[in-house]
């Protein structure tokens, strides 16, 4: 297995390209590999205020093997809808209950989610996937393109 560690200036180096490949739109069961603490500092013109943000590491087993996808969740009032979204997503809140979010629980924790496949903003042909939506944990998804 693949152990990820700091590099040194000197070490040898011999994986190609990126982990990070694109899925074509759909729905697809998700588990999180890890997640970051971290800061948000918005840029001038943003509607969001700095506050904390958690960067998820999603990976989603494919035939072709895994891809993996960082979504950022950030913690603030306004963004409390999404919050719960992925917490149902991984069965930790149940609908119409009040949740403490237990993150320490994240991480192996599996759901499933619809993936869009975005143009970059900077570079229209270069594209990304990004996560529109969970689902419920409990909820099944009413369509299954791309899903596996």
């Amino acid at each position: 297995m693949y152990e990820e560690r700091e590099l040194q200036w000197d070490d040898v180096i011999e994986k190609e390209g990126s982990e990070f490949a694109t899925l074509p739109e759909g729905d697809y069961t998700f588990m999180v590999e890890s997640f970051e603490r971290g800061r948000f500092t918005p840029k001038e013109g943003n509607k969001l205020p700095a506050c904390n943000m958690a960067t998820l590491k999603l990976r989603i087993d494919t035939p072709e093997g895994a891809a993996y996808i960082n979504h950022q969740l950030y913690l603030h009032t306004k963004m409390e809808s999404r919050l719960s979204e992925f917490f149902a997503s991984i069965g930790q809140k149940k609908k119409g209950e009040a949740l403490k979010m237990n993150w320490n629980a994240v991480p192996g924790s599996t759901g499933r989610a619809h993936i869009t496949l975005d143009p970059d903003k900077t570079d229209p042909n270069k594209k990304f996937n990004h996560i529109k939506n969970f689902y419920p944990k409990e909820d099944k998804p009413k369509f299954k393109v791309g899903a596996f």
